[in-house]
Protein backbone atom coordinates (compact mmCIF):
# COMPACT_ATOMS: atom_id res chain seq x y z
CA UNK A 1 0.00 0.00 0.00
CA UNK A 2 2.72 2.32 -0.66
CA UNK A 3 1.90 3.87 -3.80
CA UNK A 4 -1.06 5.99 -5.27
CA UNK A 5 -4.64 4.50 -6.19
CA UNK A 6 -6.50 5.21 -8.32
CA UNK A 7 -10.67 5.55 -7.27
CA UNK A 8 -11.85 2.95 -9.39
CA UNK A 9 -9.92 0.83 -7.65
CA UNK A 10 -11.11 1.80 -3.92
CA UNK A 11 -14.14 2.21 -2.25
CA UNK A 12 -15.46 5.10 -0.19
CA UNK A 13 -14.85 4.22 3.50
CA UNK A 14 -15.72 8.20 4.96
CA UNK A 15 -14.41 10.81 5.63
CA UNK A 16 -11.65 13.12 7.87
CA UNK A 17 -14.58 14.83 10.05
CA UNK A 18 -12.60 16.48 12.68
CA UNK A 19 -9.27 17.14 14.89
CA UNK A 20 -8.84 14.91 18.27
CA UNK A 21 -5.40 16.54 19.65
CA UNK A 22 -2.80 18.71 19.51
CA UNK A 23 -0.81 15.54 18.19
CA UNK A 24 -2.46 15.66 14.90
CA UNK A 25 -4.90 12.95 15.82
CA UNK A 26 -8.28 13.09 13.75
CA UNK A 27 -11.78 11.21 13.84
CA UNK A 28 -12.77 9.57 10.68
CA UNK A 29 -16.26 8.76 10.46
CA UNK A 30 -17.11 5.83 8.70
CA UNK A 31 -19.54 5.22 6.22
CA UNK A 32 -20.80 1.61 6.95
CA UNK A 33 -23.54 -0.13 8.83
CA UNK A 34 -20.25 -2.68 10.26
CA UNK A 35 -17.62 0.07 11.74
CA UNK A 36 -15.89 -3.49 13.70
CA UNK A 37 -14.95 -4.83 10.67
CA UNK A 38 -12.44 -1.62 9.99
CA UNK A 39 -10.94 -1.64 13.49
CA UNK A 40 -7.39 -3.09 12.84
CA UNK A 41 -6.27 -1.06 9.73
CA UNK A 42 -2.76 -0.80 8.72
CA UNK A 43 -3.58 2.62 6.06
CA UNK A 44 -5.85 3.96 4.44
CA UNK A 45 -5.65 6.28 0.94
CA UNK A 46 -6.92 9.94 1.55
CA UNK A 47 -7.91 12.18 -1.62
CA UNK A 48 -5.57 14.62 -1.66
CA UNK A 49 -5.77 16.73 -5.14
CA UNK A 50 -6.75 14.05 -7.87
CA UNK A 51 -4.77 11.19 -6.16
CA UNK A 52 -5.26 8.78 -3.62
CA UNK A 53 -2.12 8.69 -1.32
CA UNK A 54 -1.20 6.18 1.68
CA UNK A 55 -1.72 7.09 5.20
CA UNK A 56 -0.24 4.88 7.36
CA UNK A 57 -1.85 4.12 10.48
CA UNK A 58 0.08 3.91 14.35
CA UNK A 59 -3.09 3.62 16.27
CA UNK A 60 -7.06 3.97 15.84
CA UNK A 61 -9.55 2.85 18.29
CA UNK A 62 -13.34 3.52 18.37
CA UNK A 63 -15.13 6.77 19.68
CA UNK A 64 -18.91 6.02 19.45
CA UNK A 65 -20.64 5.04 16.85
CA UNK A 66 -18.96 5.20 13.70
CA UNK A 67 -16.35 7.46 14.64
CA UNK A 68 -12.53 6.45 14.30
CA UNK A 69 -9.84 8.15 15.75
CA UNK A 70 -6.63 7.51 13.90
CA UNK A 71 -3.05 8.41 14.60
CA UNK A 72 -1.42 8.40 11.49
CA UNK A 73 2.30 7.65 11.39
CA UNK A 74 3.07 11.46 9.49
CA UNK A 75 0.55 13.47 11.25
CA UNK A 76 2.20 14.89 14.48
CA UNK A 77 0.55 18.38 14.87
CA UNK A 78 -2.25 20.48 14.54
CA UNK A 79 -1.09 21.83 11.16
CA UNK A 80 -0.65 18.32 9.68
CA UNK A 81 -4.28 17.53 10.84
CA UNK A 82 -5.54 20.57 9.29
CA UNK A 83 -4.03 19.56 5.57
CA UNK A 84 -6.31 16.29 5.97
CA UNK A 85 -9.25 17.76 7.66
CA UNK A 86 -12.36 16.71 5.30
CA UNK A 87 -10.16 14.90 3.10
CA UNK A 88 -12.34 11.56 1.76
CA UNK A 89 -11.02 8.07 2.92
CA UNK A 90 -10.91 5.08 0.08
CA UNK A 91 -9.80 1.37 0.94
CA UNK A 92 -8.36 -1.03 -2.08
CA UNK A 93 -11.70 -2.77 -3.45
CA UNK A 94 -10.22 -6.38 -2.63
CA UNK A 95 -10.93 -5.24 1.57
CA UNK A 96 -14.47 -4.95 1.02
CA UNK A 97 -15.88 -7.90 2.93
CA UNK A 98 -17.82 -10.40 0.53
CA UNK A 99 -21.63 -10.63 0.59
CA UNK A 100 -23.47 -13.24 -0.33
CA UNK A 101 -27.05 -13.73 -1.62
CA UNK A 102 -29.42 -10.77 -2.26
CA UNK A 103 -26.63 -8.39 -1.04
CA UNK A 104 -24.87 -6.50 -3.19
CA UNK A 105 -21.70 -3.45 -3.94
CA UNK A 106 -23.59 -0.86 -6.64
CA UNK A 107 -20.01 -1.32 -8.62
CA UNK A 108 -19.89 -5.29 -8.18
CA UNK A 109 -23.42 -5.49 -10.81
CA UNK A 110 -22.35 -2.95 -13.37
CA UNK A 111 -22.09 -5.08 -16.76
CA UNK A 112 -24.36 -7.69 -15.67
CA UNK A 113 -27.79 -7.99 -16.94
CA UNK A 114 -30.87 -7.00 -15.43
CA UNK A 115 -33.68 -9.55 -16.39
CA UNK A 116 -37.14 -9.39 -15.20
CA UNK A 117 -39.23 -12.63 -14.35
CA UNK A 118 -41.91 -11.42 -16.77
CA UNK A 119 -40.00 -9.39 -19.43
CA UNK A 120 -36.84 -11.44 -19.82
CA UNK A 121 -33.55 -9.76 -20.61
CA UNK A 122 -34.34 -5.66 -19.82
CA UNK A 123 -30.23 -4.99 -20.54
CA UNK A 124 -27.12 -4.56 -19.60
CA UNK A 125 -26.62 -2.50 -15.95
CA UNK A 126 -24.61 0.42 -16.68
CA UNK A 127 -24.52 2.83 -13.78
CA UNK A 128 -26.21 3.15 -10.35
CA UNK A 129 -27.64 6.46 -9.21
CA UNK A 130 -27.68 6.90 -6.28
CA UNK A 131 -28.37 10.69 -6.17
CA UNK A 132 -31.95 10.21 -5.89
CA UNK A 133 -34.00 9.21 -3.01
CA UNK A 134 -34.47 5.92 -4.24
CA UNK A 135 -31.18 4.09 -5.60
CA UNK A 136 -31.76 2.95 -9.71
CA UNK A 137 -30.45 0.52 -11.54
CA UNK A 138 -29.25 2.61 -14.92
CA UNK A 139 -29.77 0.16 -17.83
CA UNK A 140 -29.15 -0.02 -21.52
CA UNK A 141 -30.83 -2.05 -23.86
CA UNK A 142 -28.80 -1.17 -27.03
CA UNK A 143 -31.22 1.96 -27.42
CA UNK A 144 -32.81 3.40 -24.46
CA UNK A 145 -31.83 3.85 -21.38
CA UNK A 146 -33.96 2.01 -18.44
CA UNK A 147 -34.31 2.97 -14.80
CA UNK A 148 -35.07 0.51 -12.76
CA UNK A 149 -35.77 1.08 -8.88
CA UNK A 150 -33.45 -1.26 -6.51
CA UNK A 151 -36.29 -1.81 -4.46
CA UNK A 152 -35.54 -5.28 -2.09
CA UNK A 153 -39.34 -6.38 -3.26
CA UNK A 154 -37.87 -6.19 -6.88
CA UNK A 155 -34.34 -7.91 -6.46
CA UNK A 156 -35.08 -11.65 -6.64
CA UNK A 157 -32.13 -12.98 -7.12
CA UNK A 158 -28.52 -11.96 -7.61
CA UNK A 159 -26.68 -14.72 -9.83
CA UNK A 160 -22.75 -13.81 -9.48
CA UNK A 161 -21.83 -16.96 -12.24
CA UNK A 162 -24.21 -15.69 -14.79
CA UNK A 163 -23.27 -12.27 -14.06
CA UNK A 164 -27.19 -11.34 -13.76
CA UNK A 165 -29.92 -9.78 -11.27
CA UNK A 166 -33.59 -11.13 -11.55
CA UNK A 167 -35.78 -8.47 -10.80
CA UNK A 168 -39.61 -8.66 -10.55
CA UNK A 169 -40.77 -5.14 -11.49
CA UNK A 170 -44.53 -4.48 -11.69
CA UNK A 171 -46.53 -4.38 -14.61
CA UNK A 172 -45.79 -1.45 -16.59
CA UNK A 173 -42.72 0.16 -14.85
CA UNK A 174 -40.26 -1.34 -17.97
CA UNK A 175 -42.92 -0.20 -20.59
CA UNK A 176 -43.02 3.17 -19.56
CA UNK A 177 -39.00 3.65 -19.92
CA UNK A 178 -39.30 2.80 -23.51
Amino acid sequence: MNRAMKKSECFYLGRVTKEYSFMGEVIINLDTDEPEIYENLEAVFLEMGKDLLPFFIEKSSFQRGSELRVRFEDVKTEQDADAILKKEVYLPLELLPKLSGEKFYFHEVIGFSLVDVNHGTIGTIESINDSTAQALFVVSDGEDEILVPMVDDFVKKIDRKRREVLVETPDGLIEMNK
